[in-house]
């Protein structure tokens, strides 16, 4: 991979290029150039060097879709030290697990979320002291030290010395949600994370002119992956702290966003608004969604949109994608692209016959594009890459055409009277309706043996 398409150093040549336009800009707030993102990000680098911060050091991130987040992750990257971003919505348990699975000594943290913190930090003796970008006090008796912004940054200069990562240099850990054991930290290469733009959307389909709308967290791949995508094209980001149905096409029209992406939940809540004759009066071009809603013809024509699909999660790099904005089947998450194979698989990791369920594993004809691992997880490690091929976990089945359908999680589903039966489903049926939020299906024990649901 060229050394240029590294996501910093592709950041660099940006900021030279066309150093005054804007990369981010913030709702209702701040907004960045490309030379003063780069700076910024530099500058953050020597603050976290001054500090004793060096390469392998893994750092943990507990902030909100701001400016800062990205200054925080792409600072260490210059020094190759290990971003572990954390889910805003963490507390108790799970907060402190990643905390300790992590083994970092520092944290960066805004103000609002030092109370959740505190409450585990008797059971995190590594974590020395927490950087507060945005500390408005002076904060006593905590069993870490605090780092105002201001003190963290004070002398710190643009870091011009620094070499940068590679593109086999580890981008980010980021923990999955731990749906089959504890939560794993995945080790997500730099060039999977430009594999994974890549697929998400082709630079062919873009312009300087495309603006990403990015409501999503940095504790996850999906508020990291649009920036990317940006940079391939020379387009700038909008980004938004959380998904608001209401303030969606307003913030689009606002800030002349061309191109979105989405979960099905998102679109199902836009769908679901009293139709307006303004609904087709935005900039918005193209969506990627994942997955489509069944009646999605209906949606783009309402919307005056194109939308695109894909399979994705944070281990691998949407190896199975629409053929661009034409999706021929909306319960397909598409095709195999080029550089990847994928087999639907028994037990064995035998492949099964077609339209028969099985799991997904995915292997690239390239090093590094795929996920390297899981932090201090040697087994789980080892499970998932047996026999030279990643399994998902996740079930599929394949059509005499090539196209894949997701079925279930491996782990979901419940087996009664004979019969597998998809939790996915019955949570999709159940989550449709106007007075629930969100459903969970679960087998238990039954009289008759196997499961009920």
């Amino acid at each position: 991979m060229d050394r240029n398409l590294v996501m910093p150093h592709l950041l660099a040549r940006r900021a030279e290029e066309n150093p005054d336009r804007i990369f981010i800009r913030e709702v209702d707030g701040r907004a960045c150039t490309y030379s003063g993102m780069h700076e910024s990000i530099l500058t953050w680098a020597d603050a976290f060097r001054r500090i004793g911060v060096g390469a392998g050091d893994t750092v943990l991130t507990m902030y909100p879709t701001m400016l800062e987040s990205h200054f925080a992750w792409l600072g260490l990257a210059w020094l190759k030290a290990l971003e572990v971003p954390v889910n805003t919505h963490y507390k108790g348990h799970l907060l402190k697990y990643i905390i300790n699975n992590s083994e970092a000594k520092f944290m960066v943290a805004s103000e609002e979320y030092l109370g959740v913190i505190v409450e585990v930090a008797d059971s995190c003796p590594q974590l020395e002291a927490i950087i507060v970008p945005d500390c408005s006090k002076v904060h006593t008796d905590l069993p870490f030290k605090i780092i105002p912004g201001e003190v963290f940054l004070a002398g710190a200069t643009p870091a011009r010395d620094l070499e940068g990562p590679e593109h086999y240099d580890i981008a980010s850990i980021i923990y999955t949600s731990g749906t089959t054991g504890p939560s794993k930290g995945v080790f997500v290469p730099w060039a999977q994370l430009h594999s994974m733009s890549v697929g998400t959307t082709p630079p062919e389909y873009l312009t300087p002119d495309d603006v990403v709308y990015l409501p999503f967290p940095t504790s996850h791949i999906s508020g990291k992956n649009p920036l990317y995508v940006m940079l391939l094209c020379g387009g700038s980001a909008v980004i938004r702290k959380v998904f608001s149905t209401n303030d969606f096409f307003p913030d689009v029209r606002k800030y002349g966003c061309t191109l979105g992406m989405m979960m099905f939940s998102m679109a199902l809540f836009l769908n679901s608004q009293p139709e307006d004759p303004g609904d087709s009066d935005h900039p918005m071009r193209k969506l990627v969604m994942v997955p489509p809603l069944p009646n999605n013809r209906e949606f783009e024509k309402r919307f005056n949109l194109k939308v695109r699909t894909l399979f994705n999660m944070t281990e691998i790099s949407c190896p199975i994608t629409s053929d661009g904005y034409n999706i021929e089947n909306p319960y397909s998450s598409g095709r195999v692209r080029k550089g990847f194979e994928c087999r639907v698989v028994n037990d064995f990791d035998e492949e099964v016959p077609v339209d028969q369920p099985g799991e997904l594993i995915v292997r690239s004809d390239e090093p590094w594009r795929l996920n390297a691992g899981y932090w201090k997880m040697p087994e789980a490690t080892a499970k998932a890459w047996r026999n030279g091929w990643f399994h998902t976990g996740d079930i599929f089945s394949k059509d005499h055409s090539g196209n894949y359908f997701f079925i279930d999680r491996k782990k979901d589903y419940i087996r009664r009277r004979g019969e597998n039966i998809s939790s996915r489903e019955l949570e999709t049926i159940v989550d449709a309706h106007p007075d629930i939020v969100e459903s969970a299906a679960i087998g238990v024990p039954s009289e008759w043996g196997e499961e009920d649901v």
